[in-house]
């Protein structure tokens, strides 16, 4: 998928937070959820005892010192009245059913039992009718719940949160209470809210540590794959770290151990071979010149040419691919100059557009080796070069174009290959050994770059050399 993250540590901290985002909301809840249960019941519990205190004073007490003590004693957040008849079954504003009757078992524990209870617990901030019945063992039903998954929450409804119960006294006198219970009581808690952030916030910063940790090993394993198509006489790694870090490593070493005795073992003998047989072709040149006939003096002379030539391109090639020149700034601009003043010094024509970049760290020689195999590809093939010279953030293009006949668009990667040549508008007529490109592409990857063709739109090809600072 797009959205999903492309590297192994984005993804691994993608789904590391995803969990603990989840796991911490759904522990808040479950926090949230019995710190209201257990306050509740708290909140019940303290107005149940506090109401059958009052009921046994008022049970104490005179109808006239009934009024007093109600007068007295009715006061915020505790509310009493006398109340003759009791609520009527028509109104309705229960808010928990359970809390109801975990209240009434409460009050009716804290009486002593024997007493006649309407009992309800709802939002309200005044004493409003609620639903009930009256007589022993019966209590409010509820009605609508608006309030109730706010409740289960923690999250206390708005205005607050009341007691209400109704008990008839020995007498047959009903009274009325209402005990509310501040919001404030039932609000979030400051400091658990900032103990989940911070718990959070640790969690997920050892996370990112560890998946760091984790990940750094294949990071410097792809940085050091990546290097070692540059120079494959690079430092080893190190073998450090956890076990599998270390046998990775390890293996990556051989790896490139075996990988430089095998090109070095190849190259000496090419190379070998290849001087070996300047010998008996000079040998051969020699004879030929003593031949009597003209013409096949001639054709004798044009195939030592052509072999001298393929020995000393071969030559050439695996001088590029064993070069151990040290890497230095090189102004590219200047370095083109002086292959164009080379150019015209011969009475070719190249022309350079674009840019002028700041240096670039290359080796030298390998580069203008590169470059002007390239412009001497576009010469033979469209008889002038058109160079142009960009610079796009870290890359920088070097696009050589001529006016040639192109090559199939099936070809523009075979040519790459040693000795291999289109045979159509390409032939040996024109002279090279079909390693030029090679030569120039085998540099190009040895600084981190690449060397493409492509036809151009007009007509003729354009080879665009890209590198990375």
């Amino acid at each position: 998928m797009r959205l999903l993250p492309q590297s192994l540590f984005g993804r691994l901290v993608l789904i590391l937070l995803a969990g603990l985002l989840l796991a911490q909301s759904l522990s808040a809840l479950i926090q949230f959820r019995d710190r209201g249960d257990t306050l509740y019941q708290a909140s019940g519990l303290q107005s149940a005892q506090r109401i059958a205190d009052i009921v046994r004073l008022l049970e104490s007490s005179g109808p006239r010192e009934r009024e007093q003590l109600v007068a007295a004693l009715n006061a915020p957040p505790l509310r009493i009245s006398l109340t003759d008849p009791p609520w009527s079954e028509t109104d309705s504003k229960m808010t928990s059913e359970g809390l109801a009757a975990v209240f009434r078992a409460l009050l009716d524990r804290s009486l002593g039992g024997g007493y006649s209870l309407t009992v309800a617990v709802t939002e309200t901030t005044s004493m409003a009718p609620v639903q009930g019945s009256m007589g022993p063992g019966h209590m409010g039903m509820g009605a609508p719940m608006g309030g109730r998954h706010m409740a289960r929450l923690g999250v206390l409804p708005p205005g607050g949160l009341s007691f209400l119960a109704q008990v008839r006294l020995r007498d047959g006198t009903w009274v009325t209470f209402e005990h509310r219970i501040p919001k404030e009581v039932f609000a979030w808690s400051t400091r658990l809210l900032l103990t989940l952030a911070v718990l959070l916030a640790a969690v997920v910063l050892l996370s990112l540590l560890a998946v760091r940790w984790i990940t750094r090993p294949l990071s410097i394993l792809a940085g050091a794959a990546d290097e070692l198509g540059r120079d494959i006489h690079r430092p080893p790694l190190p073998e450090t770290g956890p076990v599998e870090a270390r046998h990775a490593a390890r293996a990556f070493n051989t790896m490139q151990a075996r990988l430089a005795r095998y090109i070095k073992d190849r190259t000496r003998i090419l190379t070998a071979v290849s001087h070996d047989l300047k010998t008996p072709i000079t040998r051969l040149r020699l004879r030929a010149e003593l031949l009597d006939d003209p013409k096949l003096r001639a054709s004798f002379v044009k195939d030592l040419d052509e072999m001298q030539a393929m020995t000393a391109a071969t030559l050439d090639f695996l001088r590029g691919m064993e070069s151990e020149e040290a890497i230095q700034p090189v102004d590219v601009r200047a370095l083109l100059e002086s292959l164009k003043a080379d150019a015209d010094e011969m009475g070719r024509k190249v022309e350079i557009n674009g840019d002028n970049p700041a240096p670039y760290p290359a080796r030298p020689l390998a580069l203008k080796r590169c470059i002007a195999n390239l412009i001497d590809n576009a010469l033979k093939y469209g008889g002038q070069a058109h160079i142009t010279l960009t610079e796009q953030g870290k890359q920088l293009r070097i696009v050589v174009a001529d006016e040639g006949p192109g090559i199939p668009e099936q070809e523009l990667d075979k040519v790459f290959e040693p000795f291999y040549r289109v045979e159509t508008s390409r032939s040996r007529d024109t002279g090279g050994t079909g390693l030029g490109l090679s030569i120039a592409r085998n540099i190009a990857r040895a600084h981190g770059g690449e060397l493409v063709l492509r036809n151009r739109r007009g007509g003729g090809l354009e080879a665009v050399l890209t590198l990375s600072r």
